[in-house]
C-alpha cells in the first residue's frame, strides 16, 4: 500500500470550524448517511482492519473494531455532521478504540492459561512489488506483533501510524490527542525498543518456502533427523492452547527436543489422518492442519532464519481460529480414539 493509499485525506480548505477526526461542522445539504457510509467502507475497511489487527494481534477482535467504528460513523452522519476526510475521521476513531481496548488487556492476560500468541492472519504470498510485499510481512509476522505488545497502547499507536501506515506527526497528534513534539518523543522511543527486538528473517522468498516444505514433509514423516538437521540448536516452541486444546504448556526449547515432539506429533496426525496444508501465517511460512472431514486442528507459523527455522509457533485455541474454518474438537478427537481402542482390545 503507498502513502498515497494511506493518507488520511487533504486537508478541507473550505470554511468552517474544525473538529477532531477530520470533522467540522455541517454547511449544506450533506450527503446520506447509507451513501457515504457505503463508500468508505468499501474503500477503506482494508486500511482500518490493518491498523487495528496489528493494534490488537486478534483478527476477531480487530473485525469487532471495524464494525464498531462503521456504527459510529453511520449515526454521525445521520446526526448531520458532514466528515471532511472519511479516512481521517475513521483512522482516528479506531485508534482511539483500539487504545482504549489495550488498556483493558492486562487483565484479560493475567487470566490467561499457558502461553499467549496473537491470532493468526493467512497471508496471501502474491504481491506485484518484492520489497512491499516484504515489508507488510514483517510487520504482520507473530515476532513482531508479540515485540508490539511490550509498547503501551499510545507508544504502540504512534510507532504504527507513522513507521508503518506513514502517517504524518501533524495528523497522529490530532488522532492521539498528543502535541507533535510529544508524538516524535514516542515514536523514537518506541522505535529504539522494536529496533533493539525487532525479528530478522531468512531474505528469499523462495528459500523460506522450500525450506517450510521440507520441514513440514518431514513433521508428517516423522522424520527425526530431518527435522533436527532443518532446526536451529536453539530453536524455541511456543503453543497457544489457551485452556481448551491441548498444547505445550511451556516453551519447549533446543533441536532434539522439538523434533523429538514433533516425532510423537506425526503420529497422532497420522492416526487422525489430519492433513498439512501449506499457507502463509501472517506473512511468514506456515501451515494449517485438518482433518479428514474439513476441520480445523491448528495453524503453524515458522520463523526462518540463516537457512534453518529459529522458532515455531503453533496456535491451537479455537477461539482463535474460528475465522479461518469450523473448528475440530480435539480433546473429544482424543477420547474417541481412547474408546475406540478399549473396544478393539
Amino acid at each position: 500500500m503507498s502513502r498515497a493509499e494511506r493518507d488520511i485525506g487533504a486537508r478541507s480548505a473550505a470554511g468552517g470550524r474544525r473538529r477532531r477526526g477530520g470533522v467540522r461542522a455541517s454547511e449544506g445539504s450533506p450527503p446520506t448517511a447509507a451513501t457515504e457510509t457505503s463508500e468508505a467502507f468499501l474503500e477503506l475497511r482494508p486500511l482500518m482492519f490493518s491498523i487495528a489487527y496489528r493494534m490488537l494481534a486478534s483478527v476477531s477482535e480487530a473485525e469487532d473494531m471495524v464494525q464498531e467504528v462503521f456504527v459510529r460513523y453511520q449515526q454521525a452522519l445521520g446526526d448531520g455532521v458532514h466528515v471532511v476526510s472519511p479516512k481521517a475521521y475513521l483512522s482516528a476513531a479506531i485508534t482511539r478504540l483500539c487504545i482504549d481496548h489495550l488498556r483493558s488487556a492486562p487483565k484479560r492476560r493475567e487470566a490467561y492459561v499457558g502461553q499467549w500468541l496473537p491470532e493468526p492472519l493467512l497471508t496471501d504470498v502474491e504481491a506485484a512489488d518484492p520489497a512491499a510485499h516484504a515489508e507488510q510481512a514483517d510487520s504482520l509476522s507473530m515476532a513482531f506483533l508479540l515485540v508490539l505488545e511490550r509498547l503501551n497502547p499510545i507508544e504502540r499507536a504512534v510507532f504504527l501510524l507513522h513507521d508503518v501506515f506513514d502517517y504524518g506527526y501533524d495528523e497522529i497528534a490530532e488522532i492521539v490527542g498528543k502535541s507533535e513534539t510529544n508524538c516524535r518523543q514516542l515514536a523514537a522511543r518506541a522505535r529504539r525498543h522494536v529496533k533493539a527486538e525487532k525479528p530478522r528473517f531468512e531474505a528469499s522468498r523462495e528459500q523460506r518456502e522450500d525450506l517450510a516444505a521440507r520441514f513440514f514433509a518431514a513433521l508428517s514423516q516423522g522424520d527425526l533427523d530431518g527435522l533436527v538437521g532443518m532446526l536451529a540448536d536453539d530453536v524455541v516452541a511456543y503453543g497457544d492452547g489457551g485452556g481448551k486444546a491441548p498444547q505445550w504448556s511451556t516453551p519447549i526449547v533446543g533441536a532434539e527436543r522439538v523434533a523429538r515432539v514433533f516425532v510423537q506429533m506425526s503420529r497422532e496426525l497420522r492416526e487422525h489422518e489430519i492433513t498439512i496444508e501449506p499457507q502463509h501465517v501472517n506473512g511468514q511460512p506456515g501451515a494449517v492442519l485438518w482433518t479428514s472431514d474439513g476441520q480445523l486442528i491448528n495453524v503453524f507459523s515458522l520463523d526462518i532464519v540463516d537457512g534453518v527455522v529459529q522458532t515455531v509457533r503453533s496456535v491451537i485455541n479455537p477461539d482463535k481460529l474460528h475465522h479461518i474454518g469450523p473448528v475440530a474438537d480435539v480433546y473429544a478427537m482424543r477420547r474417541q480414539r481412547r474408546a475406540e481402542r478399549t473396544r478393539d482390545a
